[in-house]
């Protein structure tokens, strides 16, 4: 029974993960290594909390006591208790299998392990540690309090126990589970982020600005985002990595990365998260940056 639960990882997705799981009861341990990162995790909930009561979907007294149930640690060993674990880092292979290195010793033998990975293996993440049996992949969306969607990827070593058990915890959470299975990310960015790579390599051609390939996608597609705007939103630097998943794992030339999208992120022009991207966040308006 899931009662206690750890996220490592105090980003965008990290807090927003902690969010929903304090506000459904459960205790939660948010860890990074960065303590400013840790308190500006814990003023997003605040502050995101308190605009659902403002809207009147949270009570008050809710709000706090879901804020009581969030403790801070820059320290693994903080997490020695939780029955899961989730990690939220960057999507980055190398620095996931370098967290379960150092997690895995403070853990006790039943706690499940789930990575938020938005594109690698399962599988091959879980074998990585030393529990694949109890180690699944749950992608929530961002923003996570508002998105209803987790996708569950089981790897080839997930028991069914695990996944059930995991399942159960995403309705608790109310949200809604959709079953992917653990090919090169899995469904929702499986075809959503070649259209983001499409739209860059318009915009690279010549064929649209910025400005009309969002309008057009907004109001021919009647998307909520255009294109350039969500890929900001998500993040080049994430954009890119999962590109990378899809072209290296599926070895086909539709996946290619743009070569302006890996310019962007040689840049540093991460999207919204360093203020510059397809847009320049710097001033009340975001002005597009071609």
């Amino acid at each position: 029974m899931i009662d206690t639960i750890g996220v490592i990882g105090a980003g965008q997705m990290g807090s927003g993960i902690a969010h929903v799981c304090a506000l459904a009861g459960y205790k939660l341990h948010l860890m990074d290594i960065d303590a400013e990162a840790l308190d500006r995790a814990v003023q997003t909930v605040d502050r995101n909390l308190t605009r659902q009561v403002r809207r009147g979907k949270v009570a008050e007294a809710d709000k706090d006591a879901a804020l009581a149930r969030i403790a801070t640690n820059t320290e693994m060993a903080s997490l020695a208790h939780c029955d899961l674990v989730i990690e939220a880092a960057t999507e980055d292979e190398s620095v996931k299998r370098a967290i379960f290195r150092e997690l895995i010793p403070n853990l006790s033998g039943e706690a499940i392990l789930a990575t938020n990975t938005s594109s690698i293996s399962i599988t091959r993440l879980a074998a990585s540690t030393d529990r694949p049996g109890r180690f699944i992949g749950m992608h929530f969306m961002n923003p996570v309090p508002v998105m209803q969607l987790i996708e569950l990827i089981r790897g080839i070593a997930t028991d069914e126990d695990t996944y059930l058990e995991i399942r159960d915890l995403c309705l608790k959470l109310g949200k809604t589970p959709a079953v992917a299975e653990d090919f090169p990310a899995f469904i929702v960015n499986r075809i959503l982020l070649p259209m983001i790579n499409e739209a860059v390599y318009t915009l690279y051609e010549g064929v649209g600005s910025v400005e009309a390939i969002d309008t057009a996608m907004r109001l021919g597609a009647n998307h909520p985002m255009g294109p350039m705007e969500l890929a900001d939103f998500i993040g080049l630097d994430t954009c890119l990595a999962v590109m990378n998943v899809l072209y290296d794992g599926l070895a086909d030339s539709k996946y290619r990365p743009c070569p302006l999208l890996v310019k962007y992120v040689e840049a540093g022009w991460l999207g919204r998260k360093t203020g510059r991207g397809f847009y320049d966040y710097a001033g009340d308006t975001p002005v597009p940056t071609r």
